[in-house]
């Protein structure tokens, strides 16, 4: 995802740019010039929508793969029981707001009956090949309340045409389809995966596009033509910008303008201040690993807390959450998503149920005429407290009707007239002024999170720096509610199993049999023994309060203690075997590493873990081969393909293969995702017996 600014964005959005939202106050808006690049209507409407979902569905759900290559048969697709209403209903107990479908992955299959391909939904067992996915989604969002929205993946692995001009005619036709058949769309999601190799209408090679070959610029344009208020995400011209990770964090700050210089996905993370283009960060994260339904990450579904801290990392830092949500073959999202999902839902409603601030008065160092201190608690967005011209520090001070305790504080600036608070600190009041926060930038919300809570009858703000005058529309305080993390589940490498709270004084429950943990199950003391592997699921208890965390699971294979590196590329392979993802193999690309298990054992495929932070100039591995021999005699191949979305996932890659018995794993790296000369990844596992 490495799009590019030009002078073409500017013009697309002069046509769009900052005309009123339906039912906002022009009036309002009279008070300070707007200062630097603003957002237009559609992009004003997307900042409120704050949190909504990603839904993707395919035939990659069927295969238990991340990227299709384009083959699979559309037969493949059939769910047993799908239910857009019960997606729905999980997206609205998330307090979701929207959500948005992959109507076509890379595979190239439609989840709607296109007039233009046969890999699609009509000739798949769905319905007799009279279902429209698609249209389901669309018509339950409306039954619930919640936007839609569509991702088309440009990439198409399928497509006979793909990389010639002909395609590009295609993929408008489909993109024609469902930008008039489907209703209003608020978003129009297009991947920065491009080019490689697949199956083609079976040429089975591999395609490079040039950074013009979709015309983008007149894309985007298509799209606003057609569905005015969506926004479009990604490539350059769009209205949205990739945040530079799927790992669920902004930047901070993270600035909603950009320059028009190339993207890169540092200035994707943190914005750029005083940037001439609005050009706000997306933050797309899964609730699990993988983007796609694995059976295997089960145990692996974010808790209410992890979210939460999602959540106070990228809408608390001004960005929007695209939250994933993959279907299981159901065609439902699964229980424990479902469990996590709605935790974190009415977490978040208990946060913000009552503001703290209610009824406080607000004084400040300077107001401009109508645009009174008061405004920032008038619960209204399109009120603001704004400063005389010239003044660029000012402080506003609000005094509570008695002492009150929080620890969360909401500002928001009036985004209509740009980014102006370049810093601010908050202060409280405790026989003298006190700081208890300094941070860069408030943009369309800034939650600050304080350590620990406060108690107070004042708070200030301190406006540090503002190359204009700030134009604040909120400040509100919370006190966030009691929320436990399920603990972490660590084992070392002689497979002594050890249990984390992660915070002192917690009661943690495990079980070993696969069933869920509660207040009777064992309670965890020391560490135990766990040398060929198993299910441990555990849970922590906050003795106070009573308040207990969801489950945590970890499924561990036999423990790598007796492993060694019997060959390798280059030196230091031993960090693939240490159970230290902060350590990392660096080798020329391509590269092989064979490891000696100790022993014959019942393999039926291998795992691997990317790097957190590559050595430079090494890329991620992309294309593999693997084989398995015993004791001796000649390698048995065990299969070929490619890590799917390793560039910009961190998520463990796991592939199987036909079980067979063997004491030597070869894995041979054919080539890096970016085409660098170097690959380098952490951890590298087996998978035994069944699990």
């Amino acid at each position: 995802m490495r799009p590019d600014l030009s002078p073409s964005r500017r013009l697309i959005l002069a046509g769009a740019a900052a005309s009123a939202l339906p039912g906002v106050s022009l009036a309002a808006a009279a008070g300070p010039a707007p200062f630097g690049a603003t957002p237009s209507a559609r992009q004003l409407a997307w900042h409120r929508l704050e949190t909504y979902g990603f839904v993707h569905f395919s035939i990659n759900t069927f295969t238990d793969r991340e990227w299709g290559y384009g083959d699979e048969s559309p037969a493949l697709f059939n769910p047993t029981d799908f239910s857009a209403d019960q997606i729905v209903a999980a997206a609205k107990a998330g307090g979701l707001k929207a959500l948005i479908l992959t109507a076509k992955h890379h595979d190239g299959f439609c989840l709607w009956p296109s007039r233009f391909t046969e890999h699609s939904i009509k000739n798949s067992p769905y319905k007799d090949g009279k279902g429209d996915i698609v249209a389901e989604m669309a018509q339950a969002c409306a039954r619930g309340g919640l936007k839609f929205g569509l991702y088309l993946s440009p990439w198409d692995r399928n497509h006979a045409d793909y990389g010639r001009p002909e395609y590009v005619t295609y993929y408008r036709n489909q993109l024609r389809e469902l930008l008039t058949q489907y209703g209003p769309l608020f978003e129009v999601w297009f991947d920065g995966a491009n080019g490689g190799d697949g199956y083609y209408g079976g040429a089975r090679e591999v395609r490079k596009i040039g950074p013009n070959y979709y015309n983008w610029p007149s894309i985007v344009a298509y799209v606003h033509e057609l569905q005015p208020m969506a926004v479009t995400f990604d490539p350059k011209g769009a209205d949205l910008r990739w945040v530079g990770t799927e790992e669920g964090y902004a930047g901070d700050p993270c600035w909603a303008t950009m320059d028009e210089g190339p993207y890169t996905e540092a200035k994707g993370q943190s914005g750029v201040r005083g940037g001439s283009v609005w050009w706000p960060a997306e933050v797309d994260v899964s609730i699990r690993p993988g983007w796609f339904w694995h059976a295997y990450e089960d145990g692996d579904v974010k808790s209410p807390g992890r979210l939460q801290k999602i959540y106070f990392e990228s809408v608390g830092r001004g960005t929007n959450l695209l939250l994933n949500l993959p279907p299981d073959r159901r065609g439902r999202i699964a229980d424990p998503d479902v469990a996590a999902l709605a935790a974190w839902g009415a977490a978040r409603q208990a946060l913000f149920a009552k503001d703290l601030a209610a009824g406080a008065h607000a004084q400040a160092s300077n107001a401009r005429p109508g645009h009174a201190a008061a405004q920032v608690l008038d619960g209204v967005r399109d009120t603001y407290w704004a400063c005389d011209d010239g003044v660029a520090a000012p402080e506003l001070v609000l005094t509570l009707p008695a002492a009150r305790t929080f620890d969360v504080v909401r500002l928001r600036e009036h985004l209509p007239l740009g980014l102006r608070v370049g810093r601010f600190a908050l202060d409280v009041w405790d026989g003298g002024w006190r700081q208890i926060a300094e941070h860069q930038g408030i943009g369309s919300q800034r939650l600050v999170r304080l350590a620990a809570p406060v108690t107070t009858r004042k708070l200030r703000l301190r406006v540090l720096d503002a190359p204009a005058g700030p134009a604040i529309s909120e400040i509100s305080l919370f006190r966030q509610p009691v929320l436990v993390d399920p603990p972490a589940i660590k084992r070392d490498l002689q497979g002594l199993v050890s249990i984390i709270g992660d915070a002192p004084g917690l009661e943690l429950r495990y079980t070993l049999d696969g069933t869920a943990p509660n207040r009777g199950s064992t309670r965890f003391t020391a560490p135990f023994p766990l040398p060929e592997g198993g299910v441990v699921r555990a849970m922590a208890i906050e003795p106070a309060s009573g308040v207990a965390s969801g489950p945590a699971q970890v499924a561990f294979d036999v423990r790598k203690s007796d492993w060694r590196i019997a060959e390798a590329s280059a030196p230091g392979a031993e960090a693939l075997i240490d159970d230290d993802r902060g350590s990392v193999w660096r080798a020329p690309s391509p590269s092989v590493v064979v490891l000696d298990l100790g022993r014959v054992r019942r393999l039926s495929g291998f795992t691997l873990l990317p790097a957190w932070d590559r050595p430079q100039g090494a890329g991620a591995p992309a294309g593999y081969r693997v084989a398995t021999r015993g004791d001796d005699g000649a390698w048995t191949p065990a299969g070929e393909g490619e890590f799917a979305n390793i560039a910009a996932s961190l998520a463990p890659q796991r592939v199987r293969f036909e079980p067979r018995d063997g004491r030597y794993l070869k894995l041979e790296i054919t080539r890096a995702a970016g085409g660098e000369a170097f690959v380098a990844f952490a951890e590298l596992g087996v998978i035994t017996g069944a699990r």
